[in-house]
């Protein structure tokens, strides 16, 4: 049995963007959606869930996470939808690519547990390059996935450490996190 998707938690995701926006040197798409993936699958290991509950997209550059991308999009203007909830009074998107926090994160929105993984990946991958933060993100579980398609909770459980038999404990967790989440 295998997890294709969890409940994207729209607020837990903009407030993660939001934080690491604000705390890494180069907030372009590619860096904050790696720390976003990072922290993803390193919280699948630790507390079986992910944070953002979004479905990551194996892409040239490594995985993009599908709902927050569809948000940048909005925000900079190029997307088939408008931004009727706001999100660009939040945020900026400039030079096509590179996020502006107009408001800080709303950190009542994140748990311990969140920021304490979140912090665990700006630690370990804030200050990487371009090049060495997509070579990290192509590890096995976007390998195993063919391109622009969604990489499984699984694998990226998987590649975080989560044995094969850890993996039903994974699966209700996010069952019960989708059904809180509605």
């Amino acid at each position: 049995m295998e997890i294709v998707n969890n409940t994207f938690n729209k607020e837990k995701s903009i407030n993660a963007l939001l934080y690491f926006a604000s705390r890494v040197e180069r907030s372009d798409f590619h860096k904050i959606f790696k720390l976003l993936y990072f922290s993803d699958r390193l919280h699948l290991a630790k507390y079986g869930t992910p944070i953002t509950g979004d479905l990551y997209i194996a892409m040239d550059d490594g995985p993009v996470p599908s709902n927050i991308y569809d948000i940048l999009k909005m925000v900079r203007g190029d997307s088939y939808y408008k931004d009727s909830e706001g999100f660009s009074e939040l945020m900026a998107v400039d030079n096509w690519m590179y996020i502006t926090p107009k408001k800080d994160a709303d950190l009542r929105k994140l748990s311990k547990n969140n920021l304490y993984v979140m912090n665990e990946c700006l630690e370990n991958y804030g200050d990487l390059s371009f090049d060495e933060i997509r070579e990290k993100s192509h590890d096995t579980a976007w390998r195993s996935t063919a391109k622009n398609y969604v990489i499984s909770l699984d694998d990226m459980s998987m590649e975080a450490g989560v044995h094969q038999d850890e993996l039903d404990y994974v699966h209700e967790n996010c069952k019960m996190q989708s059904f809180l989440n509605k």
